[in-house]
């Protein structure tokens, strides 16, 4: 999946909000963006597991055909209902004109769609967003409170850091099945995690991937999955993780607040850039 902190993965730096460099914008805000445009069959659909297609209109106006994979994949495409139920991130099959097909499933109400995307050819990664309706009684459910822990059946996941607005910060998601520490864990799209943020409100889609990658001879396959992250304001934000094990893939997800950040003094400033350099140097943030 692409990185929205950020479009230089080899510097292994923290990565960026996708458009910007440095990362204060999130993306997924508009359907359109660099000459790119994501255009569904139909935004009006039944609810149920309903089979979607779509493309991507490049700036000639043509289906893209080419897209650099990213994270296993050429294109990673997320729907969440905008009361931030429903969350899935599911991998479309393209065919040889460039329509995308896949199946959701759909409960009523207003939807958002995230095409994660890079075309061959185009300077970095961008994601477009586009809205959908789901015809039938909807019944929005309240936010779910700010929590730190997350239950998926038998596995329990805990989050541990702070998401900090305008500023890279470190979140650790500890996975444990059974009160016991899973140590297992399989890669998934190249990553033993994938986390997505969305900005409660516009649904501003941020996308972070952990510290480390499978087979690098430092990152454990568990219990713990670290992420760089920036939020790009004060307010209430969903964090969505999926992570696999048992070969089934699952999805704890958080209600987060940010932190306020306090100004730190002269000397705190002059040491922070050294310490993070320092802290982070060497982690690809995957």
């Amino acid at each position: 999946m692409s990185d929205h902190f950020g479009h230089d993965q080899a510097n292994h730096g923290v990565h960026g909000v996708h458009g910007v460099h440095g990362g204060a914008q999130p993306g997924g805000l508009s359907v359109s963006e660099n000459g790119y445009t994501l255009e569904l069959d139909s935004t009006i659909l039944t609810a149920g597991v309903q089979p979607i297609s779509f493309r991507v209109i490049g700036p000639d106006g043509q289906a893209v055909t080419e897209f650099t994979p990213e994270h296993e994949k050429e294109l990673h495409f997320i729907a969440v209902r905008r009361d931030t139920t429903g969350f899935q991130h599911v991998h479309p099959v393209m065919d040889q004109k460039g329509t995308w097909s896949v199946e959701l499933s759909l409960e009523p109400g207003d939807w958002r769609f995230f095409a994660d995307i890079h075309p061959a050819g185009h300077d970095g990664t961008m994601t477009l967003g586009i809205d959908v309706a789901v015809a039938g009684t909807y019944d929005p459910q309240p936010l779910p409170e700010a929590t730190r822990i997350a239950r998926i059946g038998e596995y329990t996941v805990a989050l541990d850091g702070e998401l900090l607005p305008g500023e890279a910060s470190e979140l650790t998601l500890t996975v444990s099945r059974n009160d016991r520490p899973v140590t297992d864990l399989q890669p998934y799209l190249a990553a033993y995690g994938h986390l997505v943020a969305l900005r409660v409100g516009d649904l501003g889609y941020l996308h972070v991937h952990p510290e480390g990658e499978p087979g690098d001879g430092t990152t454990a396959p568990g219990p713990e999955i670290a992420f760089m992250a920036v939020a790009p304001s004060a307010g209430t934000y969903r964090l969505y993780l999926d992570f696999q094990h048992n070969d089934v893939v699952r999805t704890a997800e958080f209600t987060v607040q940010t932190t306020a950040t306090t100004p730190r003094s002269d000397a705190a400033s002059q040491a922070a850039p050294e310490h993070r350099g320092h802290h982070h140097s060497g982690h690809a943030h995957h």
